[in-house]
């Protein structure tokens, strides 16, 4: 048995459709569209899409600045072009931020209109998250129906790692965004074989790379392959295309590298997280290799025991996505999404070469094999929130899976593998949720149950059932989301800041850097820096302080406004400035002050002189010898002018 859909009549314009003949008038296509789909399908839509903006936008500026690294580098992006450009921690161009700018130079305009606040930081963020929601229902769409990407949109918009990221300022709701939209525009290329589609997919892929480097090219191969079996034109012409699309993503990407090295390195900021001042090196070096292979900083199993671990992802191997530590962010429906994956493969298998349904499960089935292999095995630097790229393709492929098995129901087959579907996502429901106990025992019970039950009613015969059919659909549906779901809610109701966050009651735990509240973590109180922003509010050097590190440098610049130089980057560790470029800039009057206390400071923490890091050391010990300390508020503090 072969499942597939008429891809000259797609499953969306078989019922429904304006009955009258007439053409529906201007605000009826608004709401119901132009007759091609069903009558329901545009309300679903828009219903969908506003409720995921109410839970993305509900109480956005609660997490406060979210993550202070990437918070202060778009503030500075608001204060000085070539910092934007650059994506500089600071508006006086010491030094970047670990990651390529493109994801700061929306927050940075975004501040540069309507001010810069938490909430207008951060809404950027979450408009992507609804646009990703509202690209994936349109592309799943094209395949198998409305219904189908539904389901899809929907799955998306609940996953809790989606809600965190879409609420959060990292780059991962830019990177999502950007790979949704590279594979819509994959999925046309396919339909109509057209170079200019696939050109547009390599734009697109390029931006992501300028977005988080390496990470953007994961889904290359599940895109190609696609393209690459069912594009309806000979095969060398597939080919060609191909390249084409290949030679837009470098020379997009290309362009922006190109102009880092070309730029004097004297007149633009250092290339944070970069050996060699090179963003090319950073791709390559340690946000590529490095992150795979491992070999600095905690990751995989060489990571700090308990809740230190869980946020650098636990062990890898084959079982890291199901873990404690990554678990309960994107894998909800996982099991299912590969379980309709094998299936409609198979049922596929004798389909047309240019089949819609088996392109878009070549697609999808693509990324989700290859994005989370590399997460599963990767040794170096990982965090849980990382599996916000795995989401799209899980949430797809379960939309497909589900829509296209369903219309198989009268054959015993297709039963079978989707009463497989739901029973595995209730038991793996029930083991995730059971992993905190604490929190709503009773929602495990209500998934698992309702589940198992729907599953024996699909199996039995659900094809029986005639119309009533439809209840036992949506009862699949949400007993299948209500777990996901539940967990989006306590994370969209609970901020937290620090460079990253988890999920679900992780977050308001604090599991992660910084828990609620900030880098001093949940029951600590900070001390009053009240005096210390007045002293640098009042500097007028090109940078009014200079710090250890990014944690304190990043605050800083939130609470003053003032331009305060991170030395040696995020942690302290990177070789900028150089102690003689530090001694160049005091003797120049350019630093006002030197802070020795606070997060990654001399006094303790990533990148002191305590743990032996190279230049921050010298800087620290030098200031040290030749500068009287003072205290203002409890905190040590050289006036580097005198």
């Amino acid at each position: 048995m072969t499942l597939t859909v008429d891809v000259a009549a797609p499953a969306d314009t078989a019922a429904g459709t304006h009955g009258s003949g007439s053409r529906p008038g201007r605000f009826g296509r608004l709401l119901f569209g132009d007759g091609s789909q069903p009558r329901w399908a545009r309300p679903a839509l828009l219903g969908l899409l506003a409720a995921t903006a109410v839970l993305y936008v509900w109480g956005l500026g609660s997490s406060g600045w979210a993550n202070p690294y990437y918070a202060a580098a778009a503030q500075a992006g608001t204060q000085d072009w070539k910092a934007w450009l650059f994506g500089s921690l600071d508006a006086g161009n010491s030094i970047t931020v670990d990651k390529p700018p493109a994801a700061l130079w929306v927050m940075g305009l975004s501040g540069r209109l309507f001010g810069f606040t938490p909430f207008t930081m951060l809404l950027p963020q979450a408009l992507m998250g609804v646009g990703a929601v509202a690209v994936l229902y349109a592309t799943v769409r094209r395949a198998s129906g409305p219904g189908a990407g539904l389901i899809a949109a929907a799955a998306l918009a609940v996953t809790p790692v989606a809600v965190s990221m879409f609420r959060y300022n990292n780059p991962d709701a830019l990177l999502v965004l950007l790979l949704v939209v590279g594979a819509y525009l994959t999925v046309r290329a396919i339909e109509t074989g057209r170079t200019r589609w696939m050109v547009l997919v390599g734009v697109v892929l390029g931006f992501a790379f300028l977005t988080k480097l390496l990470q953007a090219f994961l889904v290359m191969p599940g895109l190609a392959l696609a393209f690459l079996v069912a594009g309806p034109v000979g095969v060398w012409r597939r080919v060609g295309v191909l390249l084409a699309g290949a030679a837009a993503m470098v020379v997009t990407a290309g362009s922006f590298l190109m102009l880092v090295s070309l730029w004097p390195a004297r007149s633009r900021p250092y290339i944070g997280g970069s050996t060699d001042n090179s963003l090319l090196q950073l791709a390559l070096g340690y946000n590529g290799i490095q992150r795979v292979m491992g070999g600095q900083g905690p990751g995989g199993g060489g990571g700090p025991g308990g809740a230190g671990n869980l946020f650098f992802g636990g062990d890898p191997g084959i079982t890291r996505l199901f873990g404690a530590s990554m678990g309960a962010e994107a894998s909800w429906l996982l099991p299912a999404a590969l379980v309709g994956l094998v299936a409609g493969l198979w049922f596929t298998r004798r389909a047309a070469r240019t089949d819609r349904v088996r392109a878009q499960l070549l697609l999808w089935g693509g990324w989700l094999l290859v994005t989370g292999a590399v997460f599963s095995f990767m040794d170096g630097i990982i965090h849980p929130y990382y599996t916000v790229a795995l989401a799209p393709a899980i949430a797809a492929l379960t939309g497909i899976g589900v829509v296209e098995l369903w219309r198989g129901r009268r054959y015993p087959a297709p039963r079978a593998v989707l009463a497989a579907m739901a029973a595995v996502t209730g038991v793996w429901a029930f083991i995730l949720l059971a992993r905190t106990p604490d929190w709503q025992p009773w929602l495990r019970w209500v998934v698992l149950v309702g589940l198992i039950v729907v599953a024996a009613v699909i199996a039995a015969g659900v094809h029986l059932l005639g119309r009533a059919a439809a209840v036992v659909a949506a009862a699949a549906v949400l007993f299948g989301a209500l777990a996901p779901a539940a967990y989006a809610i306590e994370t969209a109701t609970h901020s937290g800041t620090g460079p990253g966050r988890m999920s679900g009651p992780a977050v308001a735990a604090g599991v992660g850097f910084g828990g609620p509240g900030g880098p001093g973590g949940p029951g600590e109180t900070a001390p009053d820096r009240t005096a210390l922003w007045e002293l640098i509010e009042a500097a007028d050097n090109r940078w009014a302080a200079a710090g250890i590190g990014s944690m304190s440098a990043g605050s800083l610049e939130l609470e003053t406004g003032a331009s305060v130089m991170a030395i040696g980057g995020f942690t302290g560790s990177d070789d900028s400035p150089t102690l003689q470029q530090f001694q160049a800039y005091v003797a120049d009057g350019q630093i006002g002050y030197f802070i020795a206390d606070g997060p990654g400071g001399p006094g303790g923490g990533p990148g002191g002189p305590g743990d032996g890091s190279g230049t921050s050391s010298q800087i620290a010990e030098w200031v040290q010898q030749n500068f009287t300390p003072m205290d203002v508020g409890g905190t040590t503090v050289y006036d580097l002018q005198r």
